[in-house]
């Protein structure tokens, strides 16, 4: 590691390797509503064979380390990857903020690294949390210019008045916000998704979209498998929801996560 971690009192960057980039474009994935964005960005991380360079470890992330399947641990961070043959950057990671002002500085160390890339584009992804089980998941959008919006509704992404009805919360929020202030044009797509469940298929239905969008040729074949086992599980709770059961009890407020 280019640089010793000893102690985190401030959101840190560690940046591992530096790559040269033309022109290039980020797409965040970072944890949210039906893990949408998350499934989506560590798919792409994947299948285009992408390369960490750099990791953010912060406060603001919850005091906990993850326990790996050979007994080690890691301290949560987020990351970021490169893609040098399509011009990408890939954020990923663990959690966002678990406070308010953590979400704020997070984002604002996203684009920190966007503009010392010269990125002027962001792609953040995430879920559409309506609370019920979705057959068909519509993959709706926000951006923070209007250019945006009818570039995007030429994919088949839908603007849609009052949806999503609470925001946008978190970096997928932010990143169009601030991103703004900074002149980097940024939108949020999203699929829609129950908000109970791990959600594969919209994860189908968002990399679709995107792939579509920076003209990249994506093996599905994973999230196709998962989305396949996903919907067995969605089958029983249709059972039960016929059975007039309540398949689910959850306090989570449904309004998008980014």
């Amino acid at each position: 590691m280019p640089e010793r971690l000893n102690q985190i009192k401030e959101t840190t960057v560690i940046q591992l390797k530096d790559v040269k980039l033309k022109n290039p474009v980020i797409v965040e994935g970072l944890p949210g509503v039906g893990h949408v964005g998350k499934l989506v960005a560590e798919h792409m991380v994947e299948e285009l064979g992408a390369e960490k360079i750099i990791e953010v470890y912060s406060p603001h992330f919850p005091p906990q380390v993850l326990v790996a399947d050979d007994g080690t641990v890691k301290l949560v961070r987020n990351e970021v990857y490169a893609d040098k043959k399509h011009n990408l950057l890939l954020l990923i990671g663990d959690y966002q903020s678990v406070t308010n002002e953590g979400h704020y500085e997070l984002a604002e160390v996203y684009l920190n690294i966007a503009e010392k890339y010269g990125v002027k584009r962001i792609y953040t992804l995430g879920g559409y949390g309506i609370g019920q089980l979705v057959d068909t998941p519509r993959v709706l959008g926000a951006a923070n210019t209007l250019e945006l919006v009818d570039e995007m509704k030429k994919y088949g992404v839908l603007f849609q008045e009052n949806e999503p009805g609470g925001g946008i919360i978190g970096a997928s929020g932010l990143l169009l916000g601030l991103g703004k202030l900074r002149g980097i044009e940024a939108v949020c797509i999203m699929g829609e998704t129950s908000g109970y469940l791990v959600d594969p298929s919209s994860a189908q239905a968002v990399l679709k979209v995107l792939s579509k969008i920076l003209t990249i040729d994506i093996d599905m074949g994973a999230l196709e498998s998962r989305a396949k086992d996903m919907e067995k599980i969605v089958a029983k709770l249709r059972e039960m929801e016929k059975a007039q059961l309540k398949p689910i009890s959850t306090e989570e407020d449904l309004r998008y996560i980014g």
